[in-house]
Parts: C-alpha cells; structure tokens; sequence
C-alpha cells in the first residue's frame, strides 16, 4: 500500500478490528475502500499483522504530522542570499539617482538576487570598502584600480565609442579665447575632481612631472571637487580658470545638458587609456563575478538593458584584459618616482 492510500484508508487502517491486513484484502476485492465498513470483524492481527499494522501507523503519522511542515523545513535549510554589494562614487556617476535606481532594479532581477549600490564621496573610500571585504564589486577609475591590484579583480570594461578607452580632456571658460595649453594656466586656478582619478588629476600630474613641475607649484590654487560634473560647473562659472575631466563625461553632459558644457572649451585631450572598469573586491566569489558578467555582457541582448546603456552613452561591457590599463600605471610610477626625487634633494 502506497503512502496516498495509507493517507486516504488510514481512519479503517487504525480501527483494530481492520488493520492494514483486512484494508489490503478490501482493495484487493474492490479496487477502492467500501462505503459502509462491514460490521463483524474481519480478522484479529496475530504478531506478525499486529506489527505490520504499527508499521503503517507510524508510517501515516509520519504523512500526517511532518509532511506538511516540509517546505518550511526546506525554507530554513536554504537562507537567502546577502545581497551584491556594488561600490559607485559621485566622481563618475553625479546626480544619477534615478538611473541608479533604475540600474538596481534591472541587476536584481538578472542576478535573481538583492543588489545594493553603496555611494561614497571618493575613490579612495571606495578602494578601502573593497579591500576590507564589505562591498563585492565597484565601477572604479583605472589609476586606483592599478594602484590596488593584488586586491582587486578586472570584471568588466564599458565601450565607448565602440572601444574602451576614453580621454581626460583640459578644459577652460569658452570665454577664455586664448588658451592653447596647460602651460598657458600657470599661476591660475584650476580644478581636479579626485586625488586618484586618473583623467581628473593623475594625468596633468604627469605632464606637469615631466617638466620637473608639480601641481601645488604651477598653479596659483587648485582644488578638488570630488566629481567631474562638478569640475566642469567650476570651469563653467569661472571658479576656476582651468579643469581636468573625464573626457566620456563631458561628452555624455554635452548630450544631455548642453547648456553646461556651452560654457567651457576643450583646450586639449590626452592619449586613450583603459575605460574605468567594474572591478570585484576580496569578498566576491568567482560565482558572483561570473553572474554579474554575464548580467553586463548581456545588456545590448534586451530592450531594458539596452535602455540604460543608451542612458549611460555607453555601447555595452567587455571583458577587457589588464593592458589597457598599462600607461596609467607608468604615469602614476613616473609621478611617484619625481616626488621621491625631489624630496631627496631636499
């Protein structure tokens, strides 16, 4: 007898005067259990059918009482997972709190599991989170990424323009007619967006280097904003008379707020580097790092994915390899190498 006929017969089962024997002889006359239960007894169990019948009782009481409570059993076998962690600063992604939302939403329902974006006001907060095991991933500039690579793990690098590589552009007031150069900004103010931004700061640090010049120096004040949207609005009300930005975010502000790029002029762009990649921290398993790959690489293949990407100005995620990144590590080595120098003469 099956457990659905031990569930179905079980009130016959347990009236002794049936038992699981005389219940087996009735489906086997029948095919199903009669309607009125017959009177006379029908057979007393001797040892061997008395046994057989506490077999079944425990058997239904098993059905009965833990059967059901089963999937609650499963449930807490099974926890949910801890959310993805992703780290983002206002250097990159300023003033985007919708899309940021929107971007969420859109990973956890991929990922099929909690997504959480954590802001900090730079990149250094960032690179320390990710070090210390309490975020998984974060959308980083290449000059941390390579400053801290034996702690982090390449995930994915955005194409823009089709390649992934962008430029740091210098940028000055469009009123400003006269400026040709870095070197025209000597004794003026100018604005950087982070200490370890590459396009922001690193890169007018190593030309500066090369002449045996440095920031604090040159300019007659320089200053951080912490966001290159920010630099550009400096540049744009003449708070400072030069800036180094991103070049992927001038471009993306002069699609969608042309009204503020108006107001400053591209002097000069450097050479391409890397794009700044997605990276993974010390917390992320290889598992997490391959969802999430897959979640990016994907979003040119739906309609929503491809929606945002349009919104970040971005044409998709590669996979990217460590050399692109190779010319930010040789300027920042140069640039650490003059002020070792110059420290020494001192």
């Amino acid at each position: 007898m099956n457990d659905e006929q031990l569930l179905r017969y079980s009130r016959h089962i347990l009236l002794p005067e049936i038992g699981i024997e005389g219940q087996q002889r009735l489906l086997d006359a029948t095919g199903h259990s009669p309607s009125v239960l017959p009177t006379p007894a029908l057979h007393i169990a001797p040892a061997a059918t008395a046994m057989a019948n506490l077999t079944a009782l425990i058997r239904i009481l098993f059905l009965l009482l833990v059967l059901p409570f089963a999937p609650v059993l499963h449930a807490v076998e099974q926890p949910a997972k801890p959310p993805i962690r992703i780290g983002l600063t206002p250097v990159f992604l300023d003033d985007q709190a919708t899309f940021v939302n929107e971007w969420r939403d859109y990973l956890q329902r991929r990922l099929a599991r909690p997504v959480t974006f954590v802001q900090r006001g730079s990149y250094r907060e960032i690179v320390d989170l990710l070090r210390d095991g309490k975020l998984d991933f974060a959308w980083l500039c290449g000059a941390p990424y390579v400053r801290n690579r034996k702690y982090l793990r390449l995930v994915a690098v955005p194409l823009y323009q089709g390649e992934p590589l962008y430029q740091s552009y210098l940028i000055v007031p469009s009123s400003d007619k006269q400026t040709q150069s870095l070197a025209d900004l000597r004794w003026k103010n100018f604005a950087f967006s982070d200490p370890d931004s590459n396009s922001g700061h690193l890169y007018t640090e190593y030309l500066l280097a090369k002449q045996g010049l440095k920031s604090s120096s040159f300019f007659s004040k320089s200053f951080f904003t912490w966001s290159h949207r920010k630099v550009i609005e400096a540049v744009a009300t003449g708070l400072a008379q030069g800036g180094a930005v991103e070049g992927y975010v001038w471009d993306t502000l002069a699609l969608s707020h042309p009204e503020l790029t108006s107001k400053t002029r591209v002097v000069s762009k450097s050479p391409q580097f890397g794009h700044p990649p997605f990276v993974a921290g010390t917390a992320a398993t290889k598992q997490d790092i391959a969802a999430l790959q897959q979640v990016l690489f994907h979003m040119t293949h739906d309609e929503e994915g491809s929606r945002l990407l349009n919104r970040l100005n971005l044409d998709g995620f590669v996979y990217g390899n460590d050399h692109l990144f190779d010319s930010i590590e040789e300027m920042a080595r140069f640039v650490e190498k003059s002020r070792h120098d110059a420290s020494q003469k001192h």
